[in-house]
C-alpha cells in the first residue's frame, strides 16, 4: 500500500503526497507541483467546483525515458488547459517530466533507478529479435506488467484520477484502469508499429488478467479500447500493422530541450561550408554499444563534414581520446538546437531518434542494436529516407560509405522532407486535450458526477 509522506491544508482541504510502500524517496515540491488530495469529496459536490478542479490525469509508463518522453508534450498541453497531472513510472525515466515541474509519484527503488554513472561500455551483442520479443513478453507483459498493475491500482485508490494516459507497453496500467473502471488513452512509443504483437504478449497478459478477475483478451483489444494517440506520421506505420480506427495522430516536439539546456556545453560547427552529421546511439543502448562509437567515428572523421557526437550522460567523452577540429563529442546537446543545423543523422533506429530526424527532414544511416530498432530501420529503408547497416559487422569504411552515399543522393533528403511536411501538417498535442476531457467524463459519470 502507499505510505503518507506529507500532509498540508490548502483552502480548507487536506492534501498529501504518497510513496509506495518501501520507497525511500521523499516528496519534492515545486512552485507548480500539483498535490494529492487526502479528502477531495469537495471537488465532486458541485459542477462549479468540478470545473475549478479540472480533470485529474495520471500519465504512466513502463521502462525508461523512451517510454516516458512521448507523454511529456501531451502532459504539458493538459496542464496548460488547467488540468491536474501526475507522472507514475520508474524514476530513471522521469528526468524530463520532473525538470518541467511535473509531480512524480515515487516508486520503490530498484536497479534501474540508480543514478547514472560513468561506466565501461558493454560489448555489443548481435541483434536477436527472438530475444527482443522474449523481453517484450516476459518483462513488459510479464513481471513489469504485474508490478505496474499493483502500483497503479494503489494510485487510483489514493489519488482518484479521472483517466490514465499510458505508453503502449504499460500493460499493467491498462489492467489497473480496467479494474478501476477508468478509461485510458494509449500513447504509441514504437514508430513502425510492428513490434507490439498480440501473438507475442496476449497469452502472458491473459494470465495476469485472470489474476485480476478480468476476461481473456486474445485479440489485444485492451490497448486500443478507448483512445490511441500516435506521435508519429501515419506513413511511418508498417502497413501490415495498420493503426486502430480510433487513433489520433499528432506532431510532437522535442522533449528535454528546455529541461536540460543547462547541461549542454556551448558548441559551434567549425565551418558552415561542410555538411553537418549527427551521431547518436540513444540513452539506453549507448551503454551496450561496444566499440560502435569508435568504429563510426573512425570512418566518419575522414569525410569532409562537421561531425557532432552525443554519447549520453553515462558515457565519458574523454574515453574516445583527442579528435580532429571538425569532430565534436559531448554528453548531450538539445536536439532542438542541434537538428536544425544538421544534414544527416546516424542513429540506432530508436523511435525517438527516428522521429526527431524526420521532423527536421533529415535522412539517416541506421545501426539497429535491439528492441524495435531493426523494424524502424527497415521502415526507413522502405520509405527511402535512409539506409540500414548491421551494427555488429559495420566497419569504419562501410559506415563512411553509407553516409557519403546518402549525402550525395538528394532522393533521401527529398523523401525525408516529404515526411517532415506530413508531420508539420498534423495537429499539435493540444488537440488531444478535448478528447481526453471527453474520456474523463466517462469516469465522472461512473462516480455520479455530471
Amino acid at each position: 500500500m502507499a505510505n503518507l509522506v506529507g500532509v498540508s491544508v490548502q483552502g480548507g482541504v487536506e492534501w498529501k503526497v504518497v510513496a509506495p510502500e518501501g520507497s525511500q524517496h521523499q516528496p519534492r515540491r515545486r512552485q507548480d507541483d500539483c498535490a494529492v488530495p487526502l479528502h477531495h469529496e469537495r471537488e465532486r459536490t458541485s459542477g462549479d467546483e468540478r470545473m475549478m478542479s479540472g480533470v485529474r490525469v495520471a500519465f504512466t509508463f513502463a521502462g525508461g525515458g523512451g517510454h516516458a518522453d512521448p507523454l511529456v508534450p501531451i502532459a504539458e498541453a493538459v496542464r496548460s488547459a488547467g488540468h491536474t497531472v501526475v507522472f507514475a513510472g520508474r524514476r530513471s525515466g522521469t528526468a524530463n517530466a520532473e525538470a518541467l515541474g511535473f509531480t512524480i509519484v515515487p516508486e520503490p527503488d530498484d536497479l534501474n533507478d540508480r543514478p547514472p554513472t560513468i561506466a565501461p561500455l558493454a560489448p555489443l551483442a548481435p541483434l536477436d529479435m527472438d530475444h527482443e520479443y522474449r523481453v517484450l513478453r516476459d518483462f513488459y507483459a510479464g513481471a513489469e506488467a504485474r508490478r505496474r498493475a499493483t502500483t497503479i491500482l494503489e494510485l487510483t485508490a489514493t489519488w482518484h484520477p479521472d483517466l490514465i494516459v499510458c505508453d503502449e507497453v504499460d500493460f499493467g496500467a491498462m489492467i489497473a484502469a480496467e479494474r478501476s473502471g477508468l478509461p485510458h488513452a494509449t500513447v504509441l512509443v514504437t514508430a513502425s508499429g510492428s513490434f507490439v504483437r498480440a501473438d507475442v504478449v496476449a497469452g502472458t497478459l491473459d494470465t495476469l488478467r485472470d489474476d485480476h478477475g478480468l476476461e481473456p483478451d486474445p485479440d489485444m483489444i485492451m490497448p486500443r479500447q478507448h483512445l490511441v494517440v500516435s506521435p508519429f506520421p501515419p506513413s511511418l506505420r508498417d502497413p501490415a500493422h495498420p493503426l486502430p480506427p480510433n487513433t489520433f495522430s499528432i506532431r510532437s516536439g522535442p522533449v528535454g530541450s528546455r529541461a536540460h539546456r543547462a547541461e549542454a556545453r556551448a558548441w559551434r560547427p567549425c565551418s558552415s561550408e561542410r555538411p553537418t552529421v549527427y551521431l547518436t546511439l540513444g540513452t539506453v543502448f549507448n551503454t551496450e554499444s561496444g566499440d560502435l562509437f569508435e568504429r563510426a567515428m573512425r570512418g566518419l572523421c575522414e569525410l569532409h563534414i562537421e561531425l557532432i557526437v552525443t554519447v549520453g550522460r553515462d558515457v565519458d567523452p574523454a574515453r574516445f581520446g583527442p579528435q580532429p577540429d571538425h569532430v565534436h563529442i559531448e554528453h548531450y546537446i538539445p536536439q532542438a538546437e542541434l537538428l536544425p543545423v544538421c544534414d544527416l543523422v546516424v542513429n540506432h533506429g530508436g523511435s525517438g531518434s527516428v522521429i526527431g530526424a524526420l521532423a527536421h527532414g533529415l535522412p539517416m544511416v541506421v545501426l539497429p542494436m535491439g528492441a524495435d530498432q531493426s523494424l524502424n530501420a527497415s521502415r526507413c529503408e522502405r520509405l527511402g529516407v535512409g539506409v540500414a547497416l548491421d551494427a555488429t559487422r559495420a566497419t569504419p569504411r562501410s559506415i563512411r560509405g553509407a553516409v557519403a552515399g546518402v549525402l550525395d543522393d538528394s532522393a533521401f533528403r527529398v523523401a525525408a522532407e516529404g515526411i517532415r511536411d506530413e508531420i508539420a501538417a498534423l495537429p499539435g498535442p493540444e488537440a488531444v486535450v478535448p478528447r481526453l476531457e471527453a474520456l474523463s467524463r466517462v469516469a465522472r459519470r461512473g462516480r455520479g458526477g455530471s
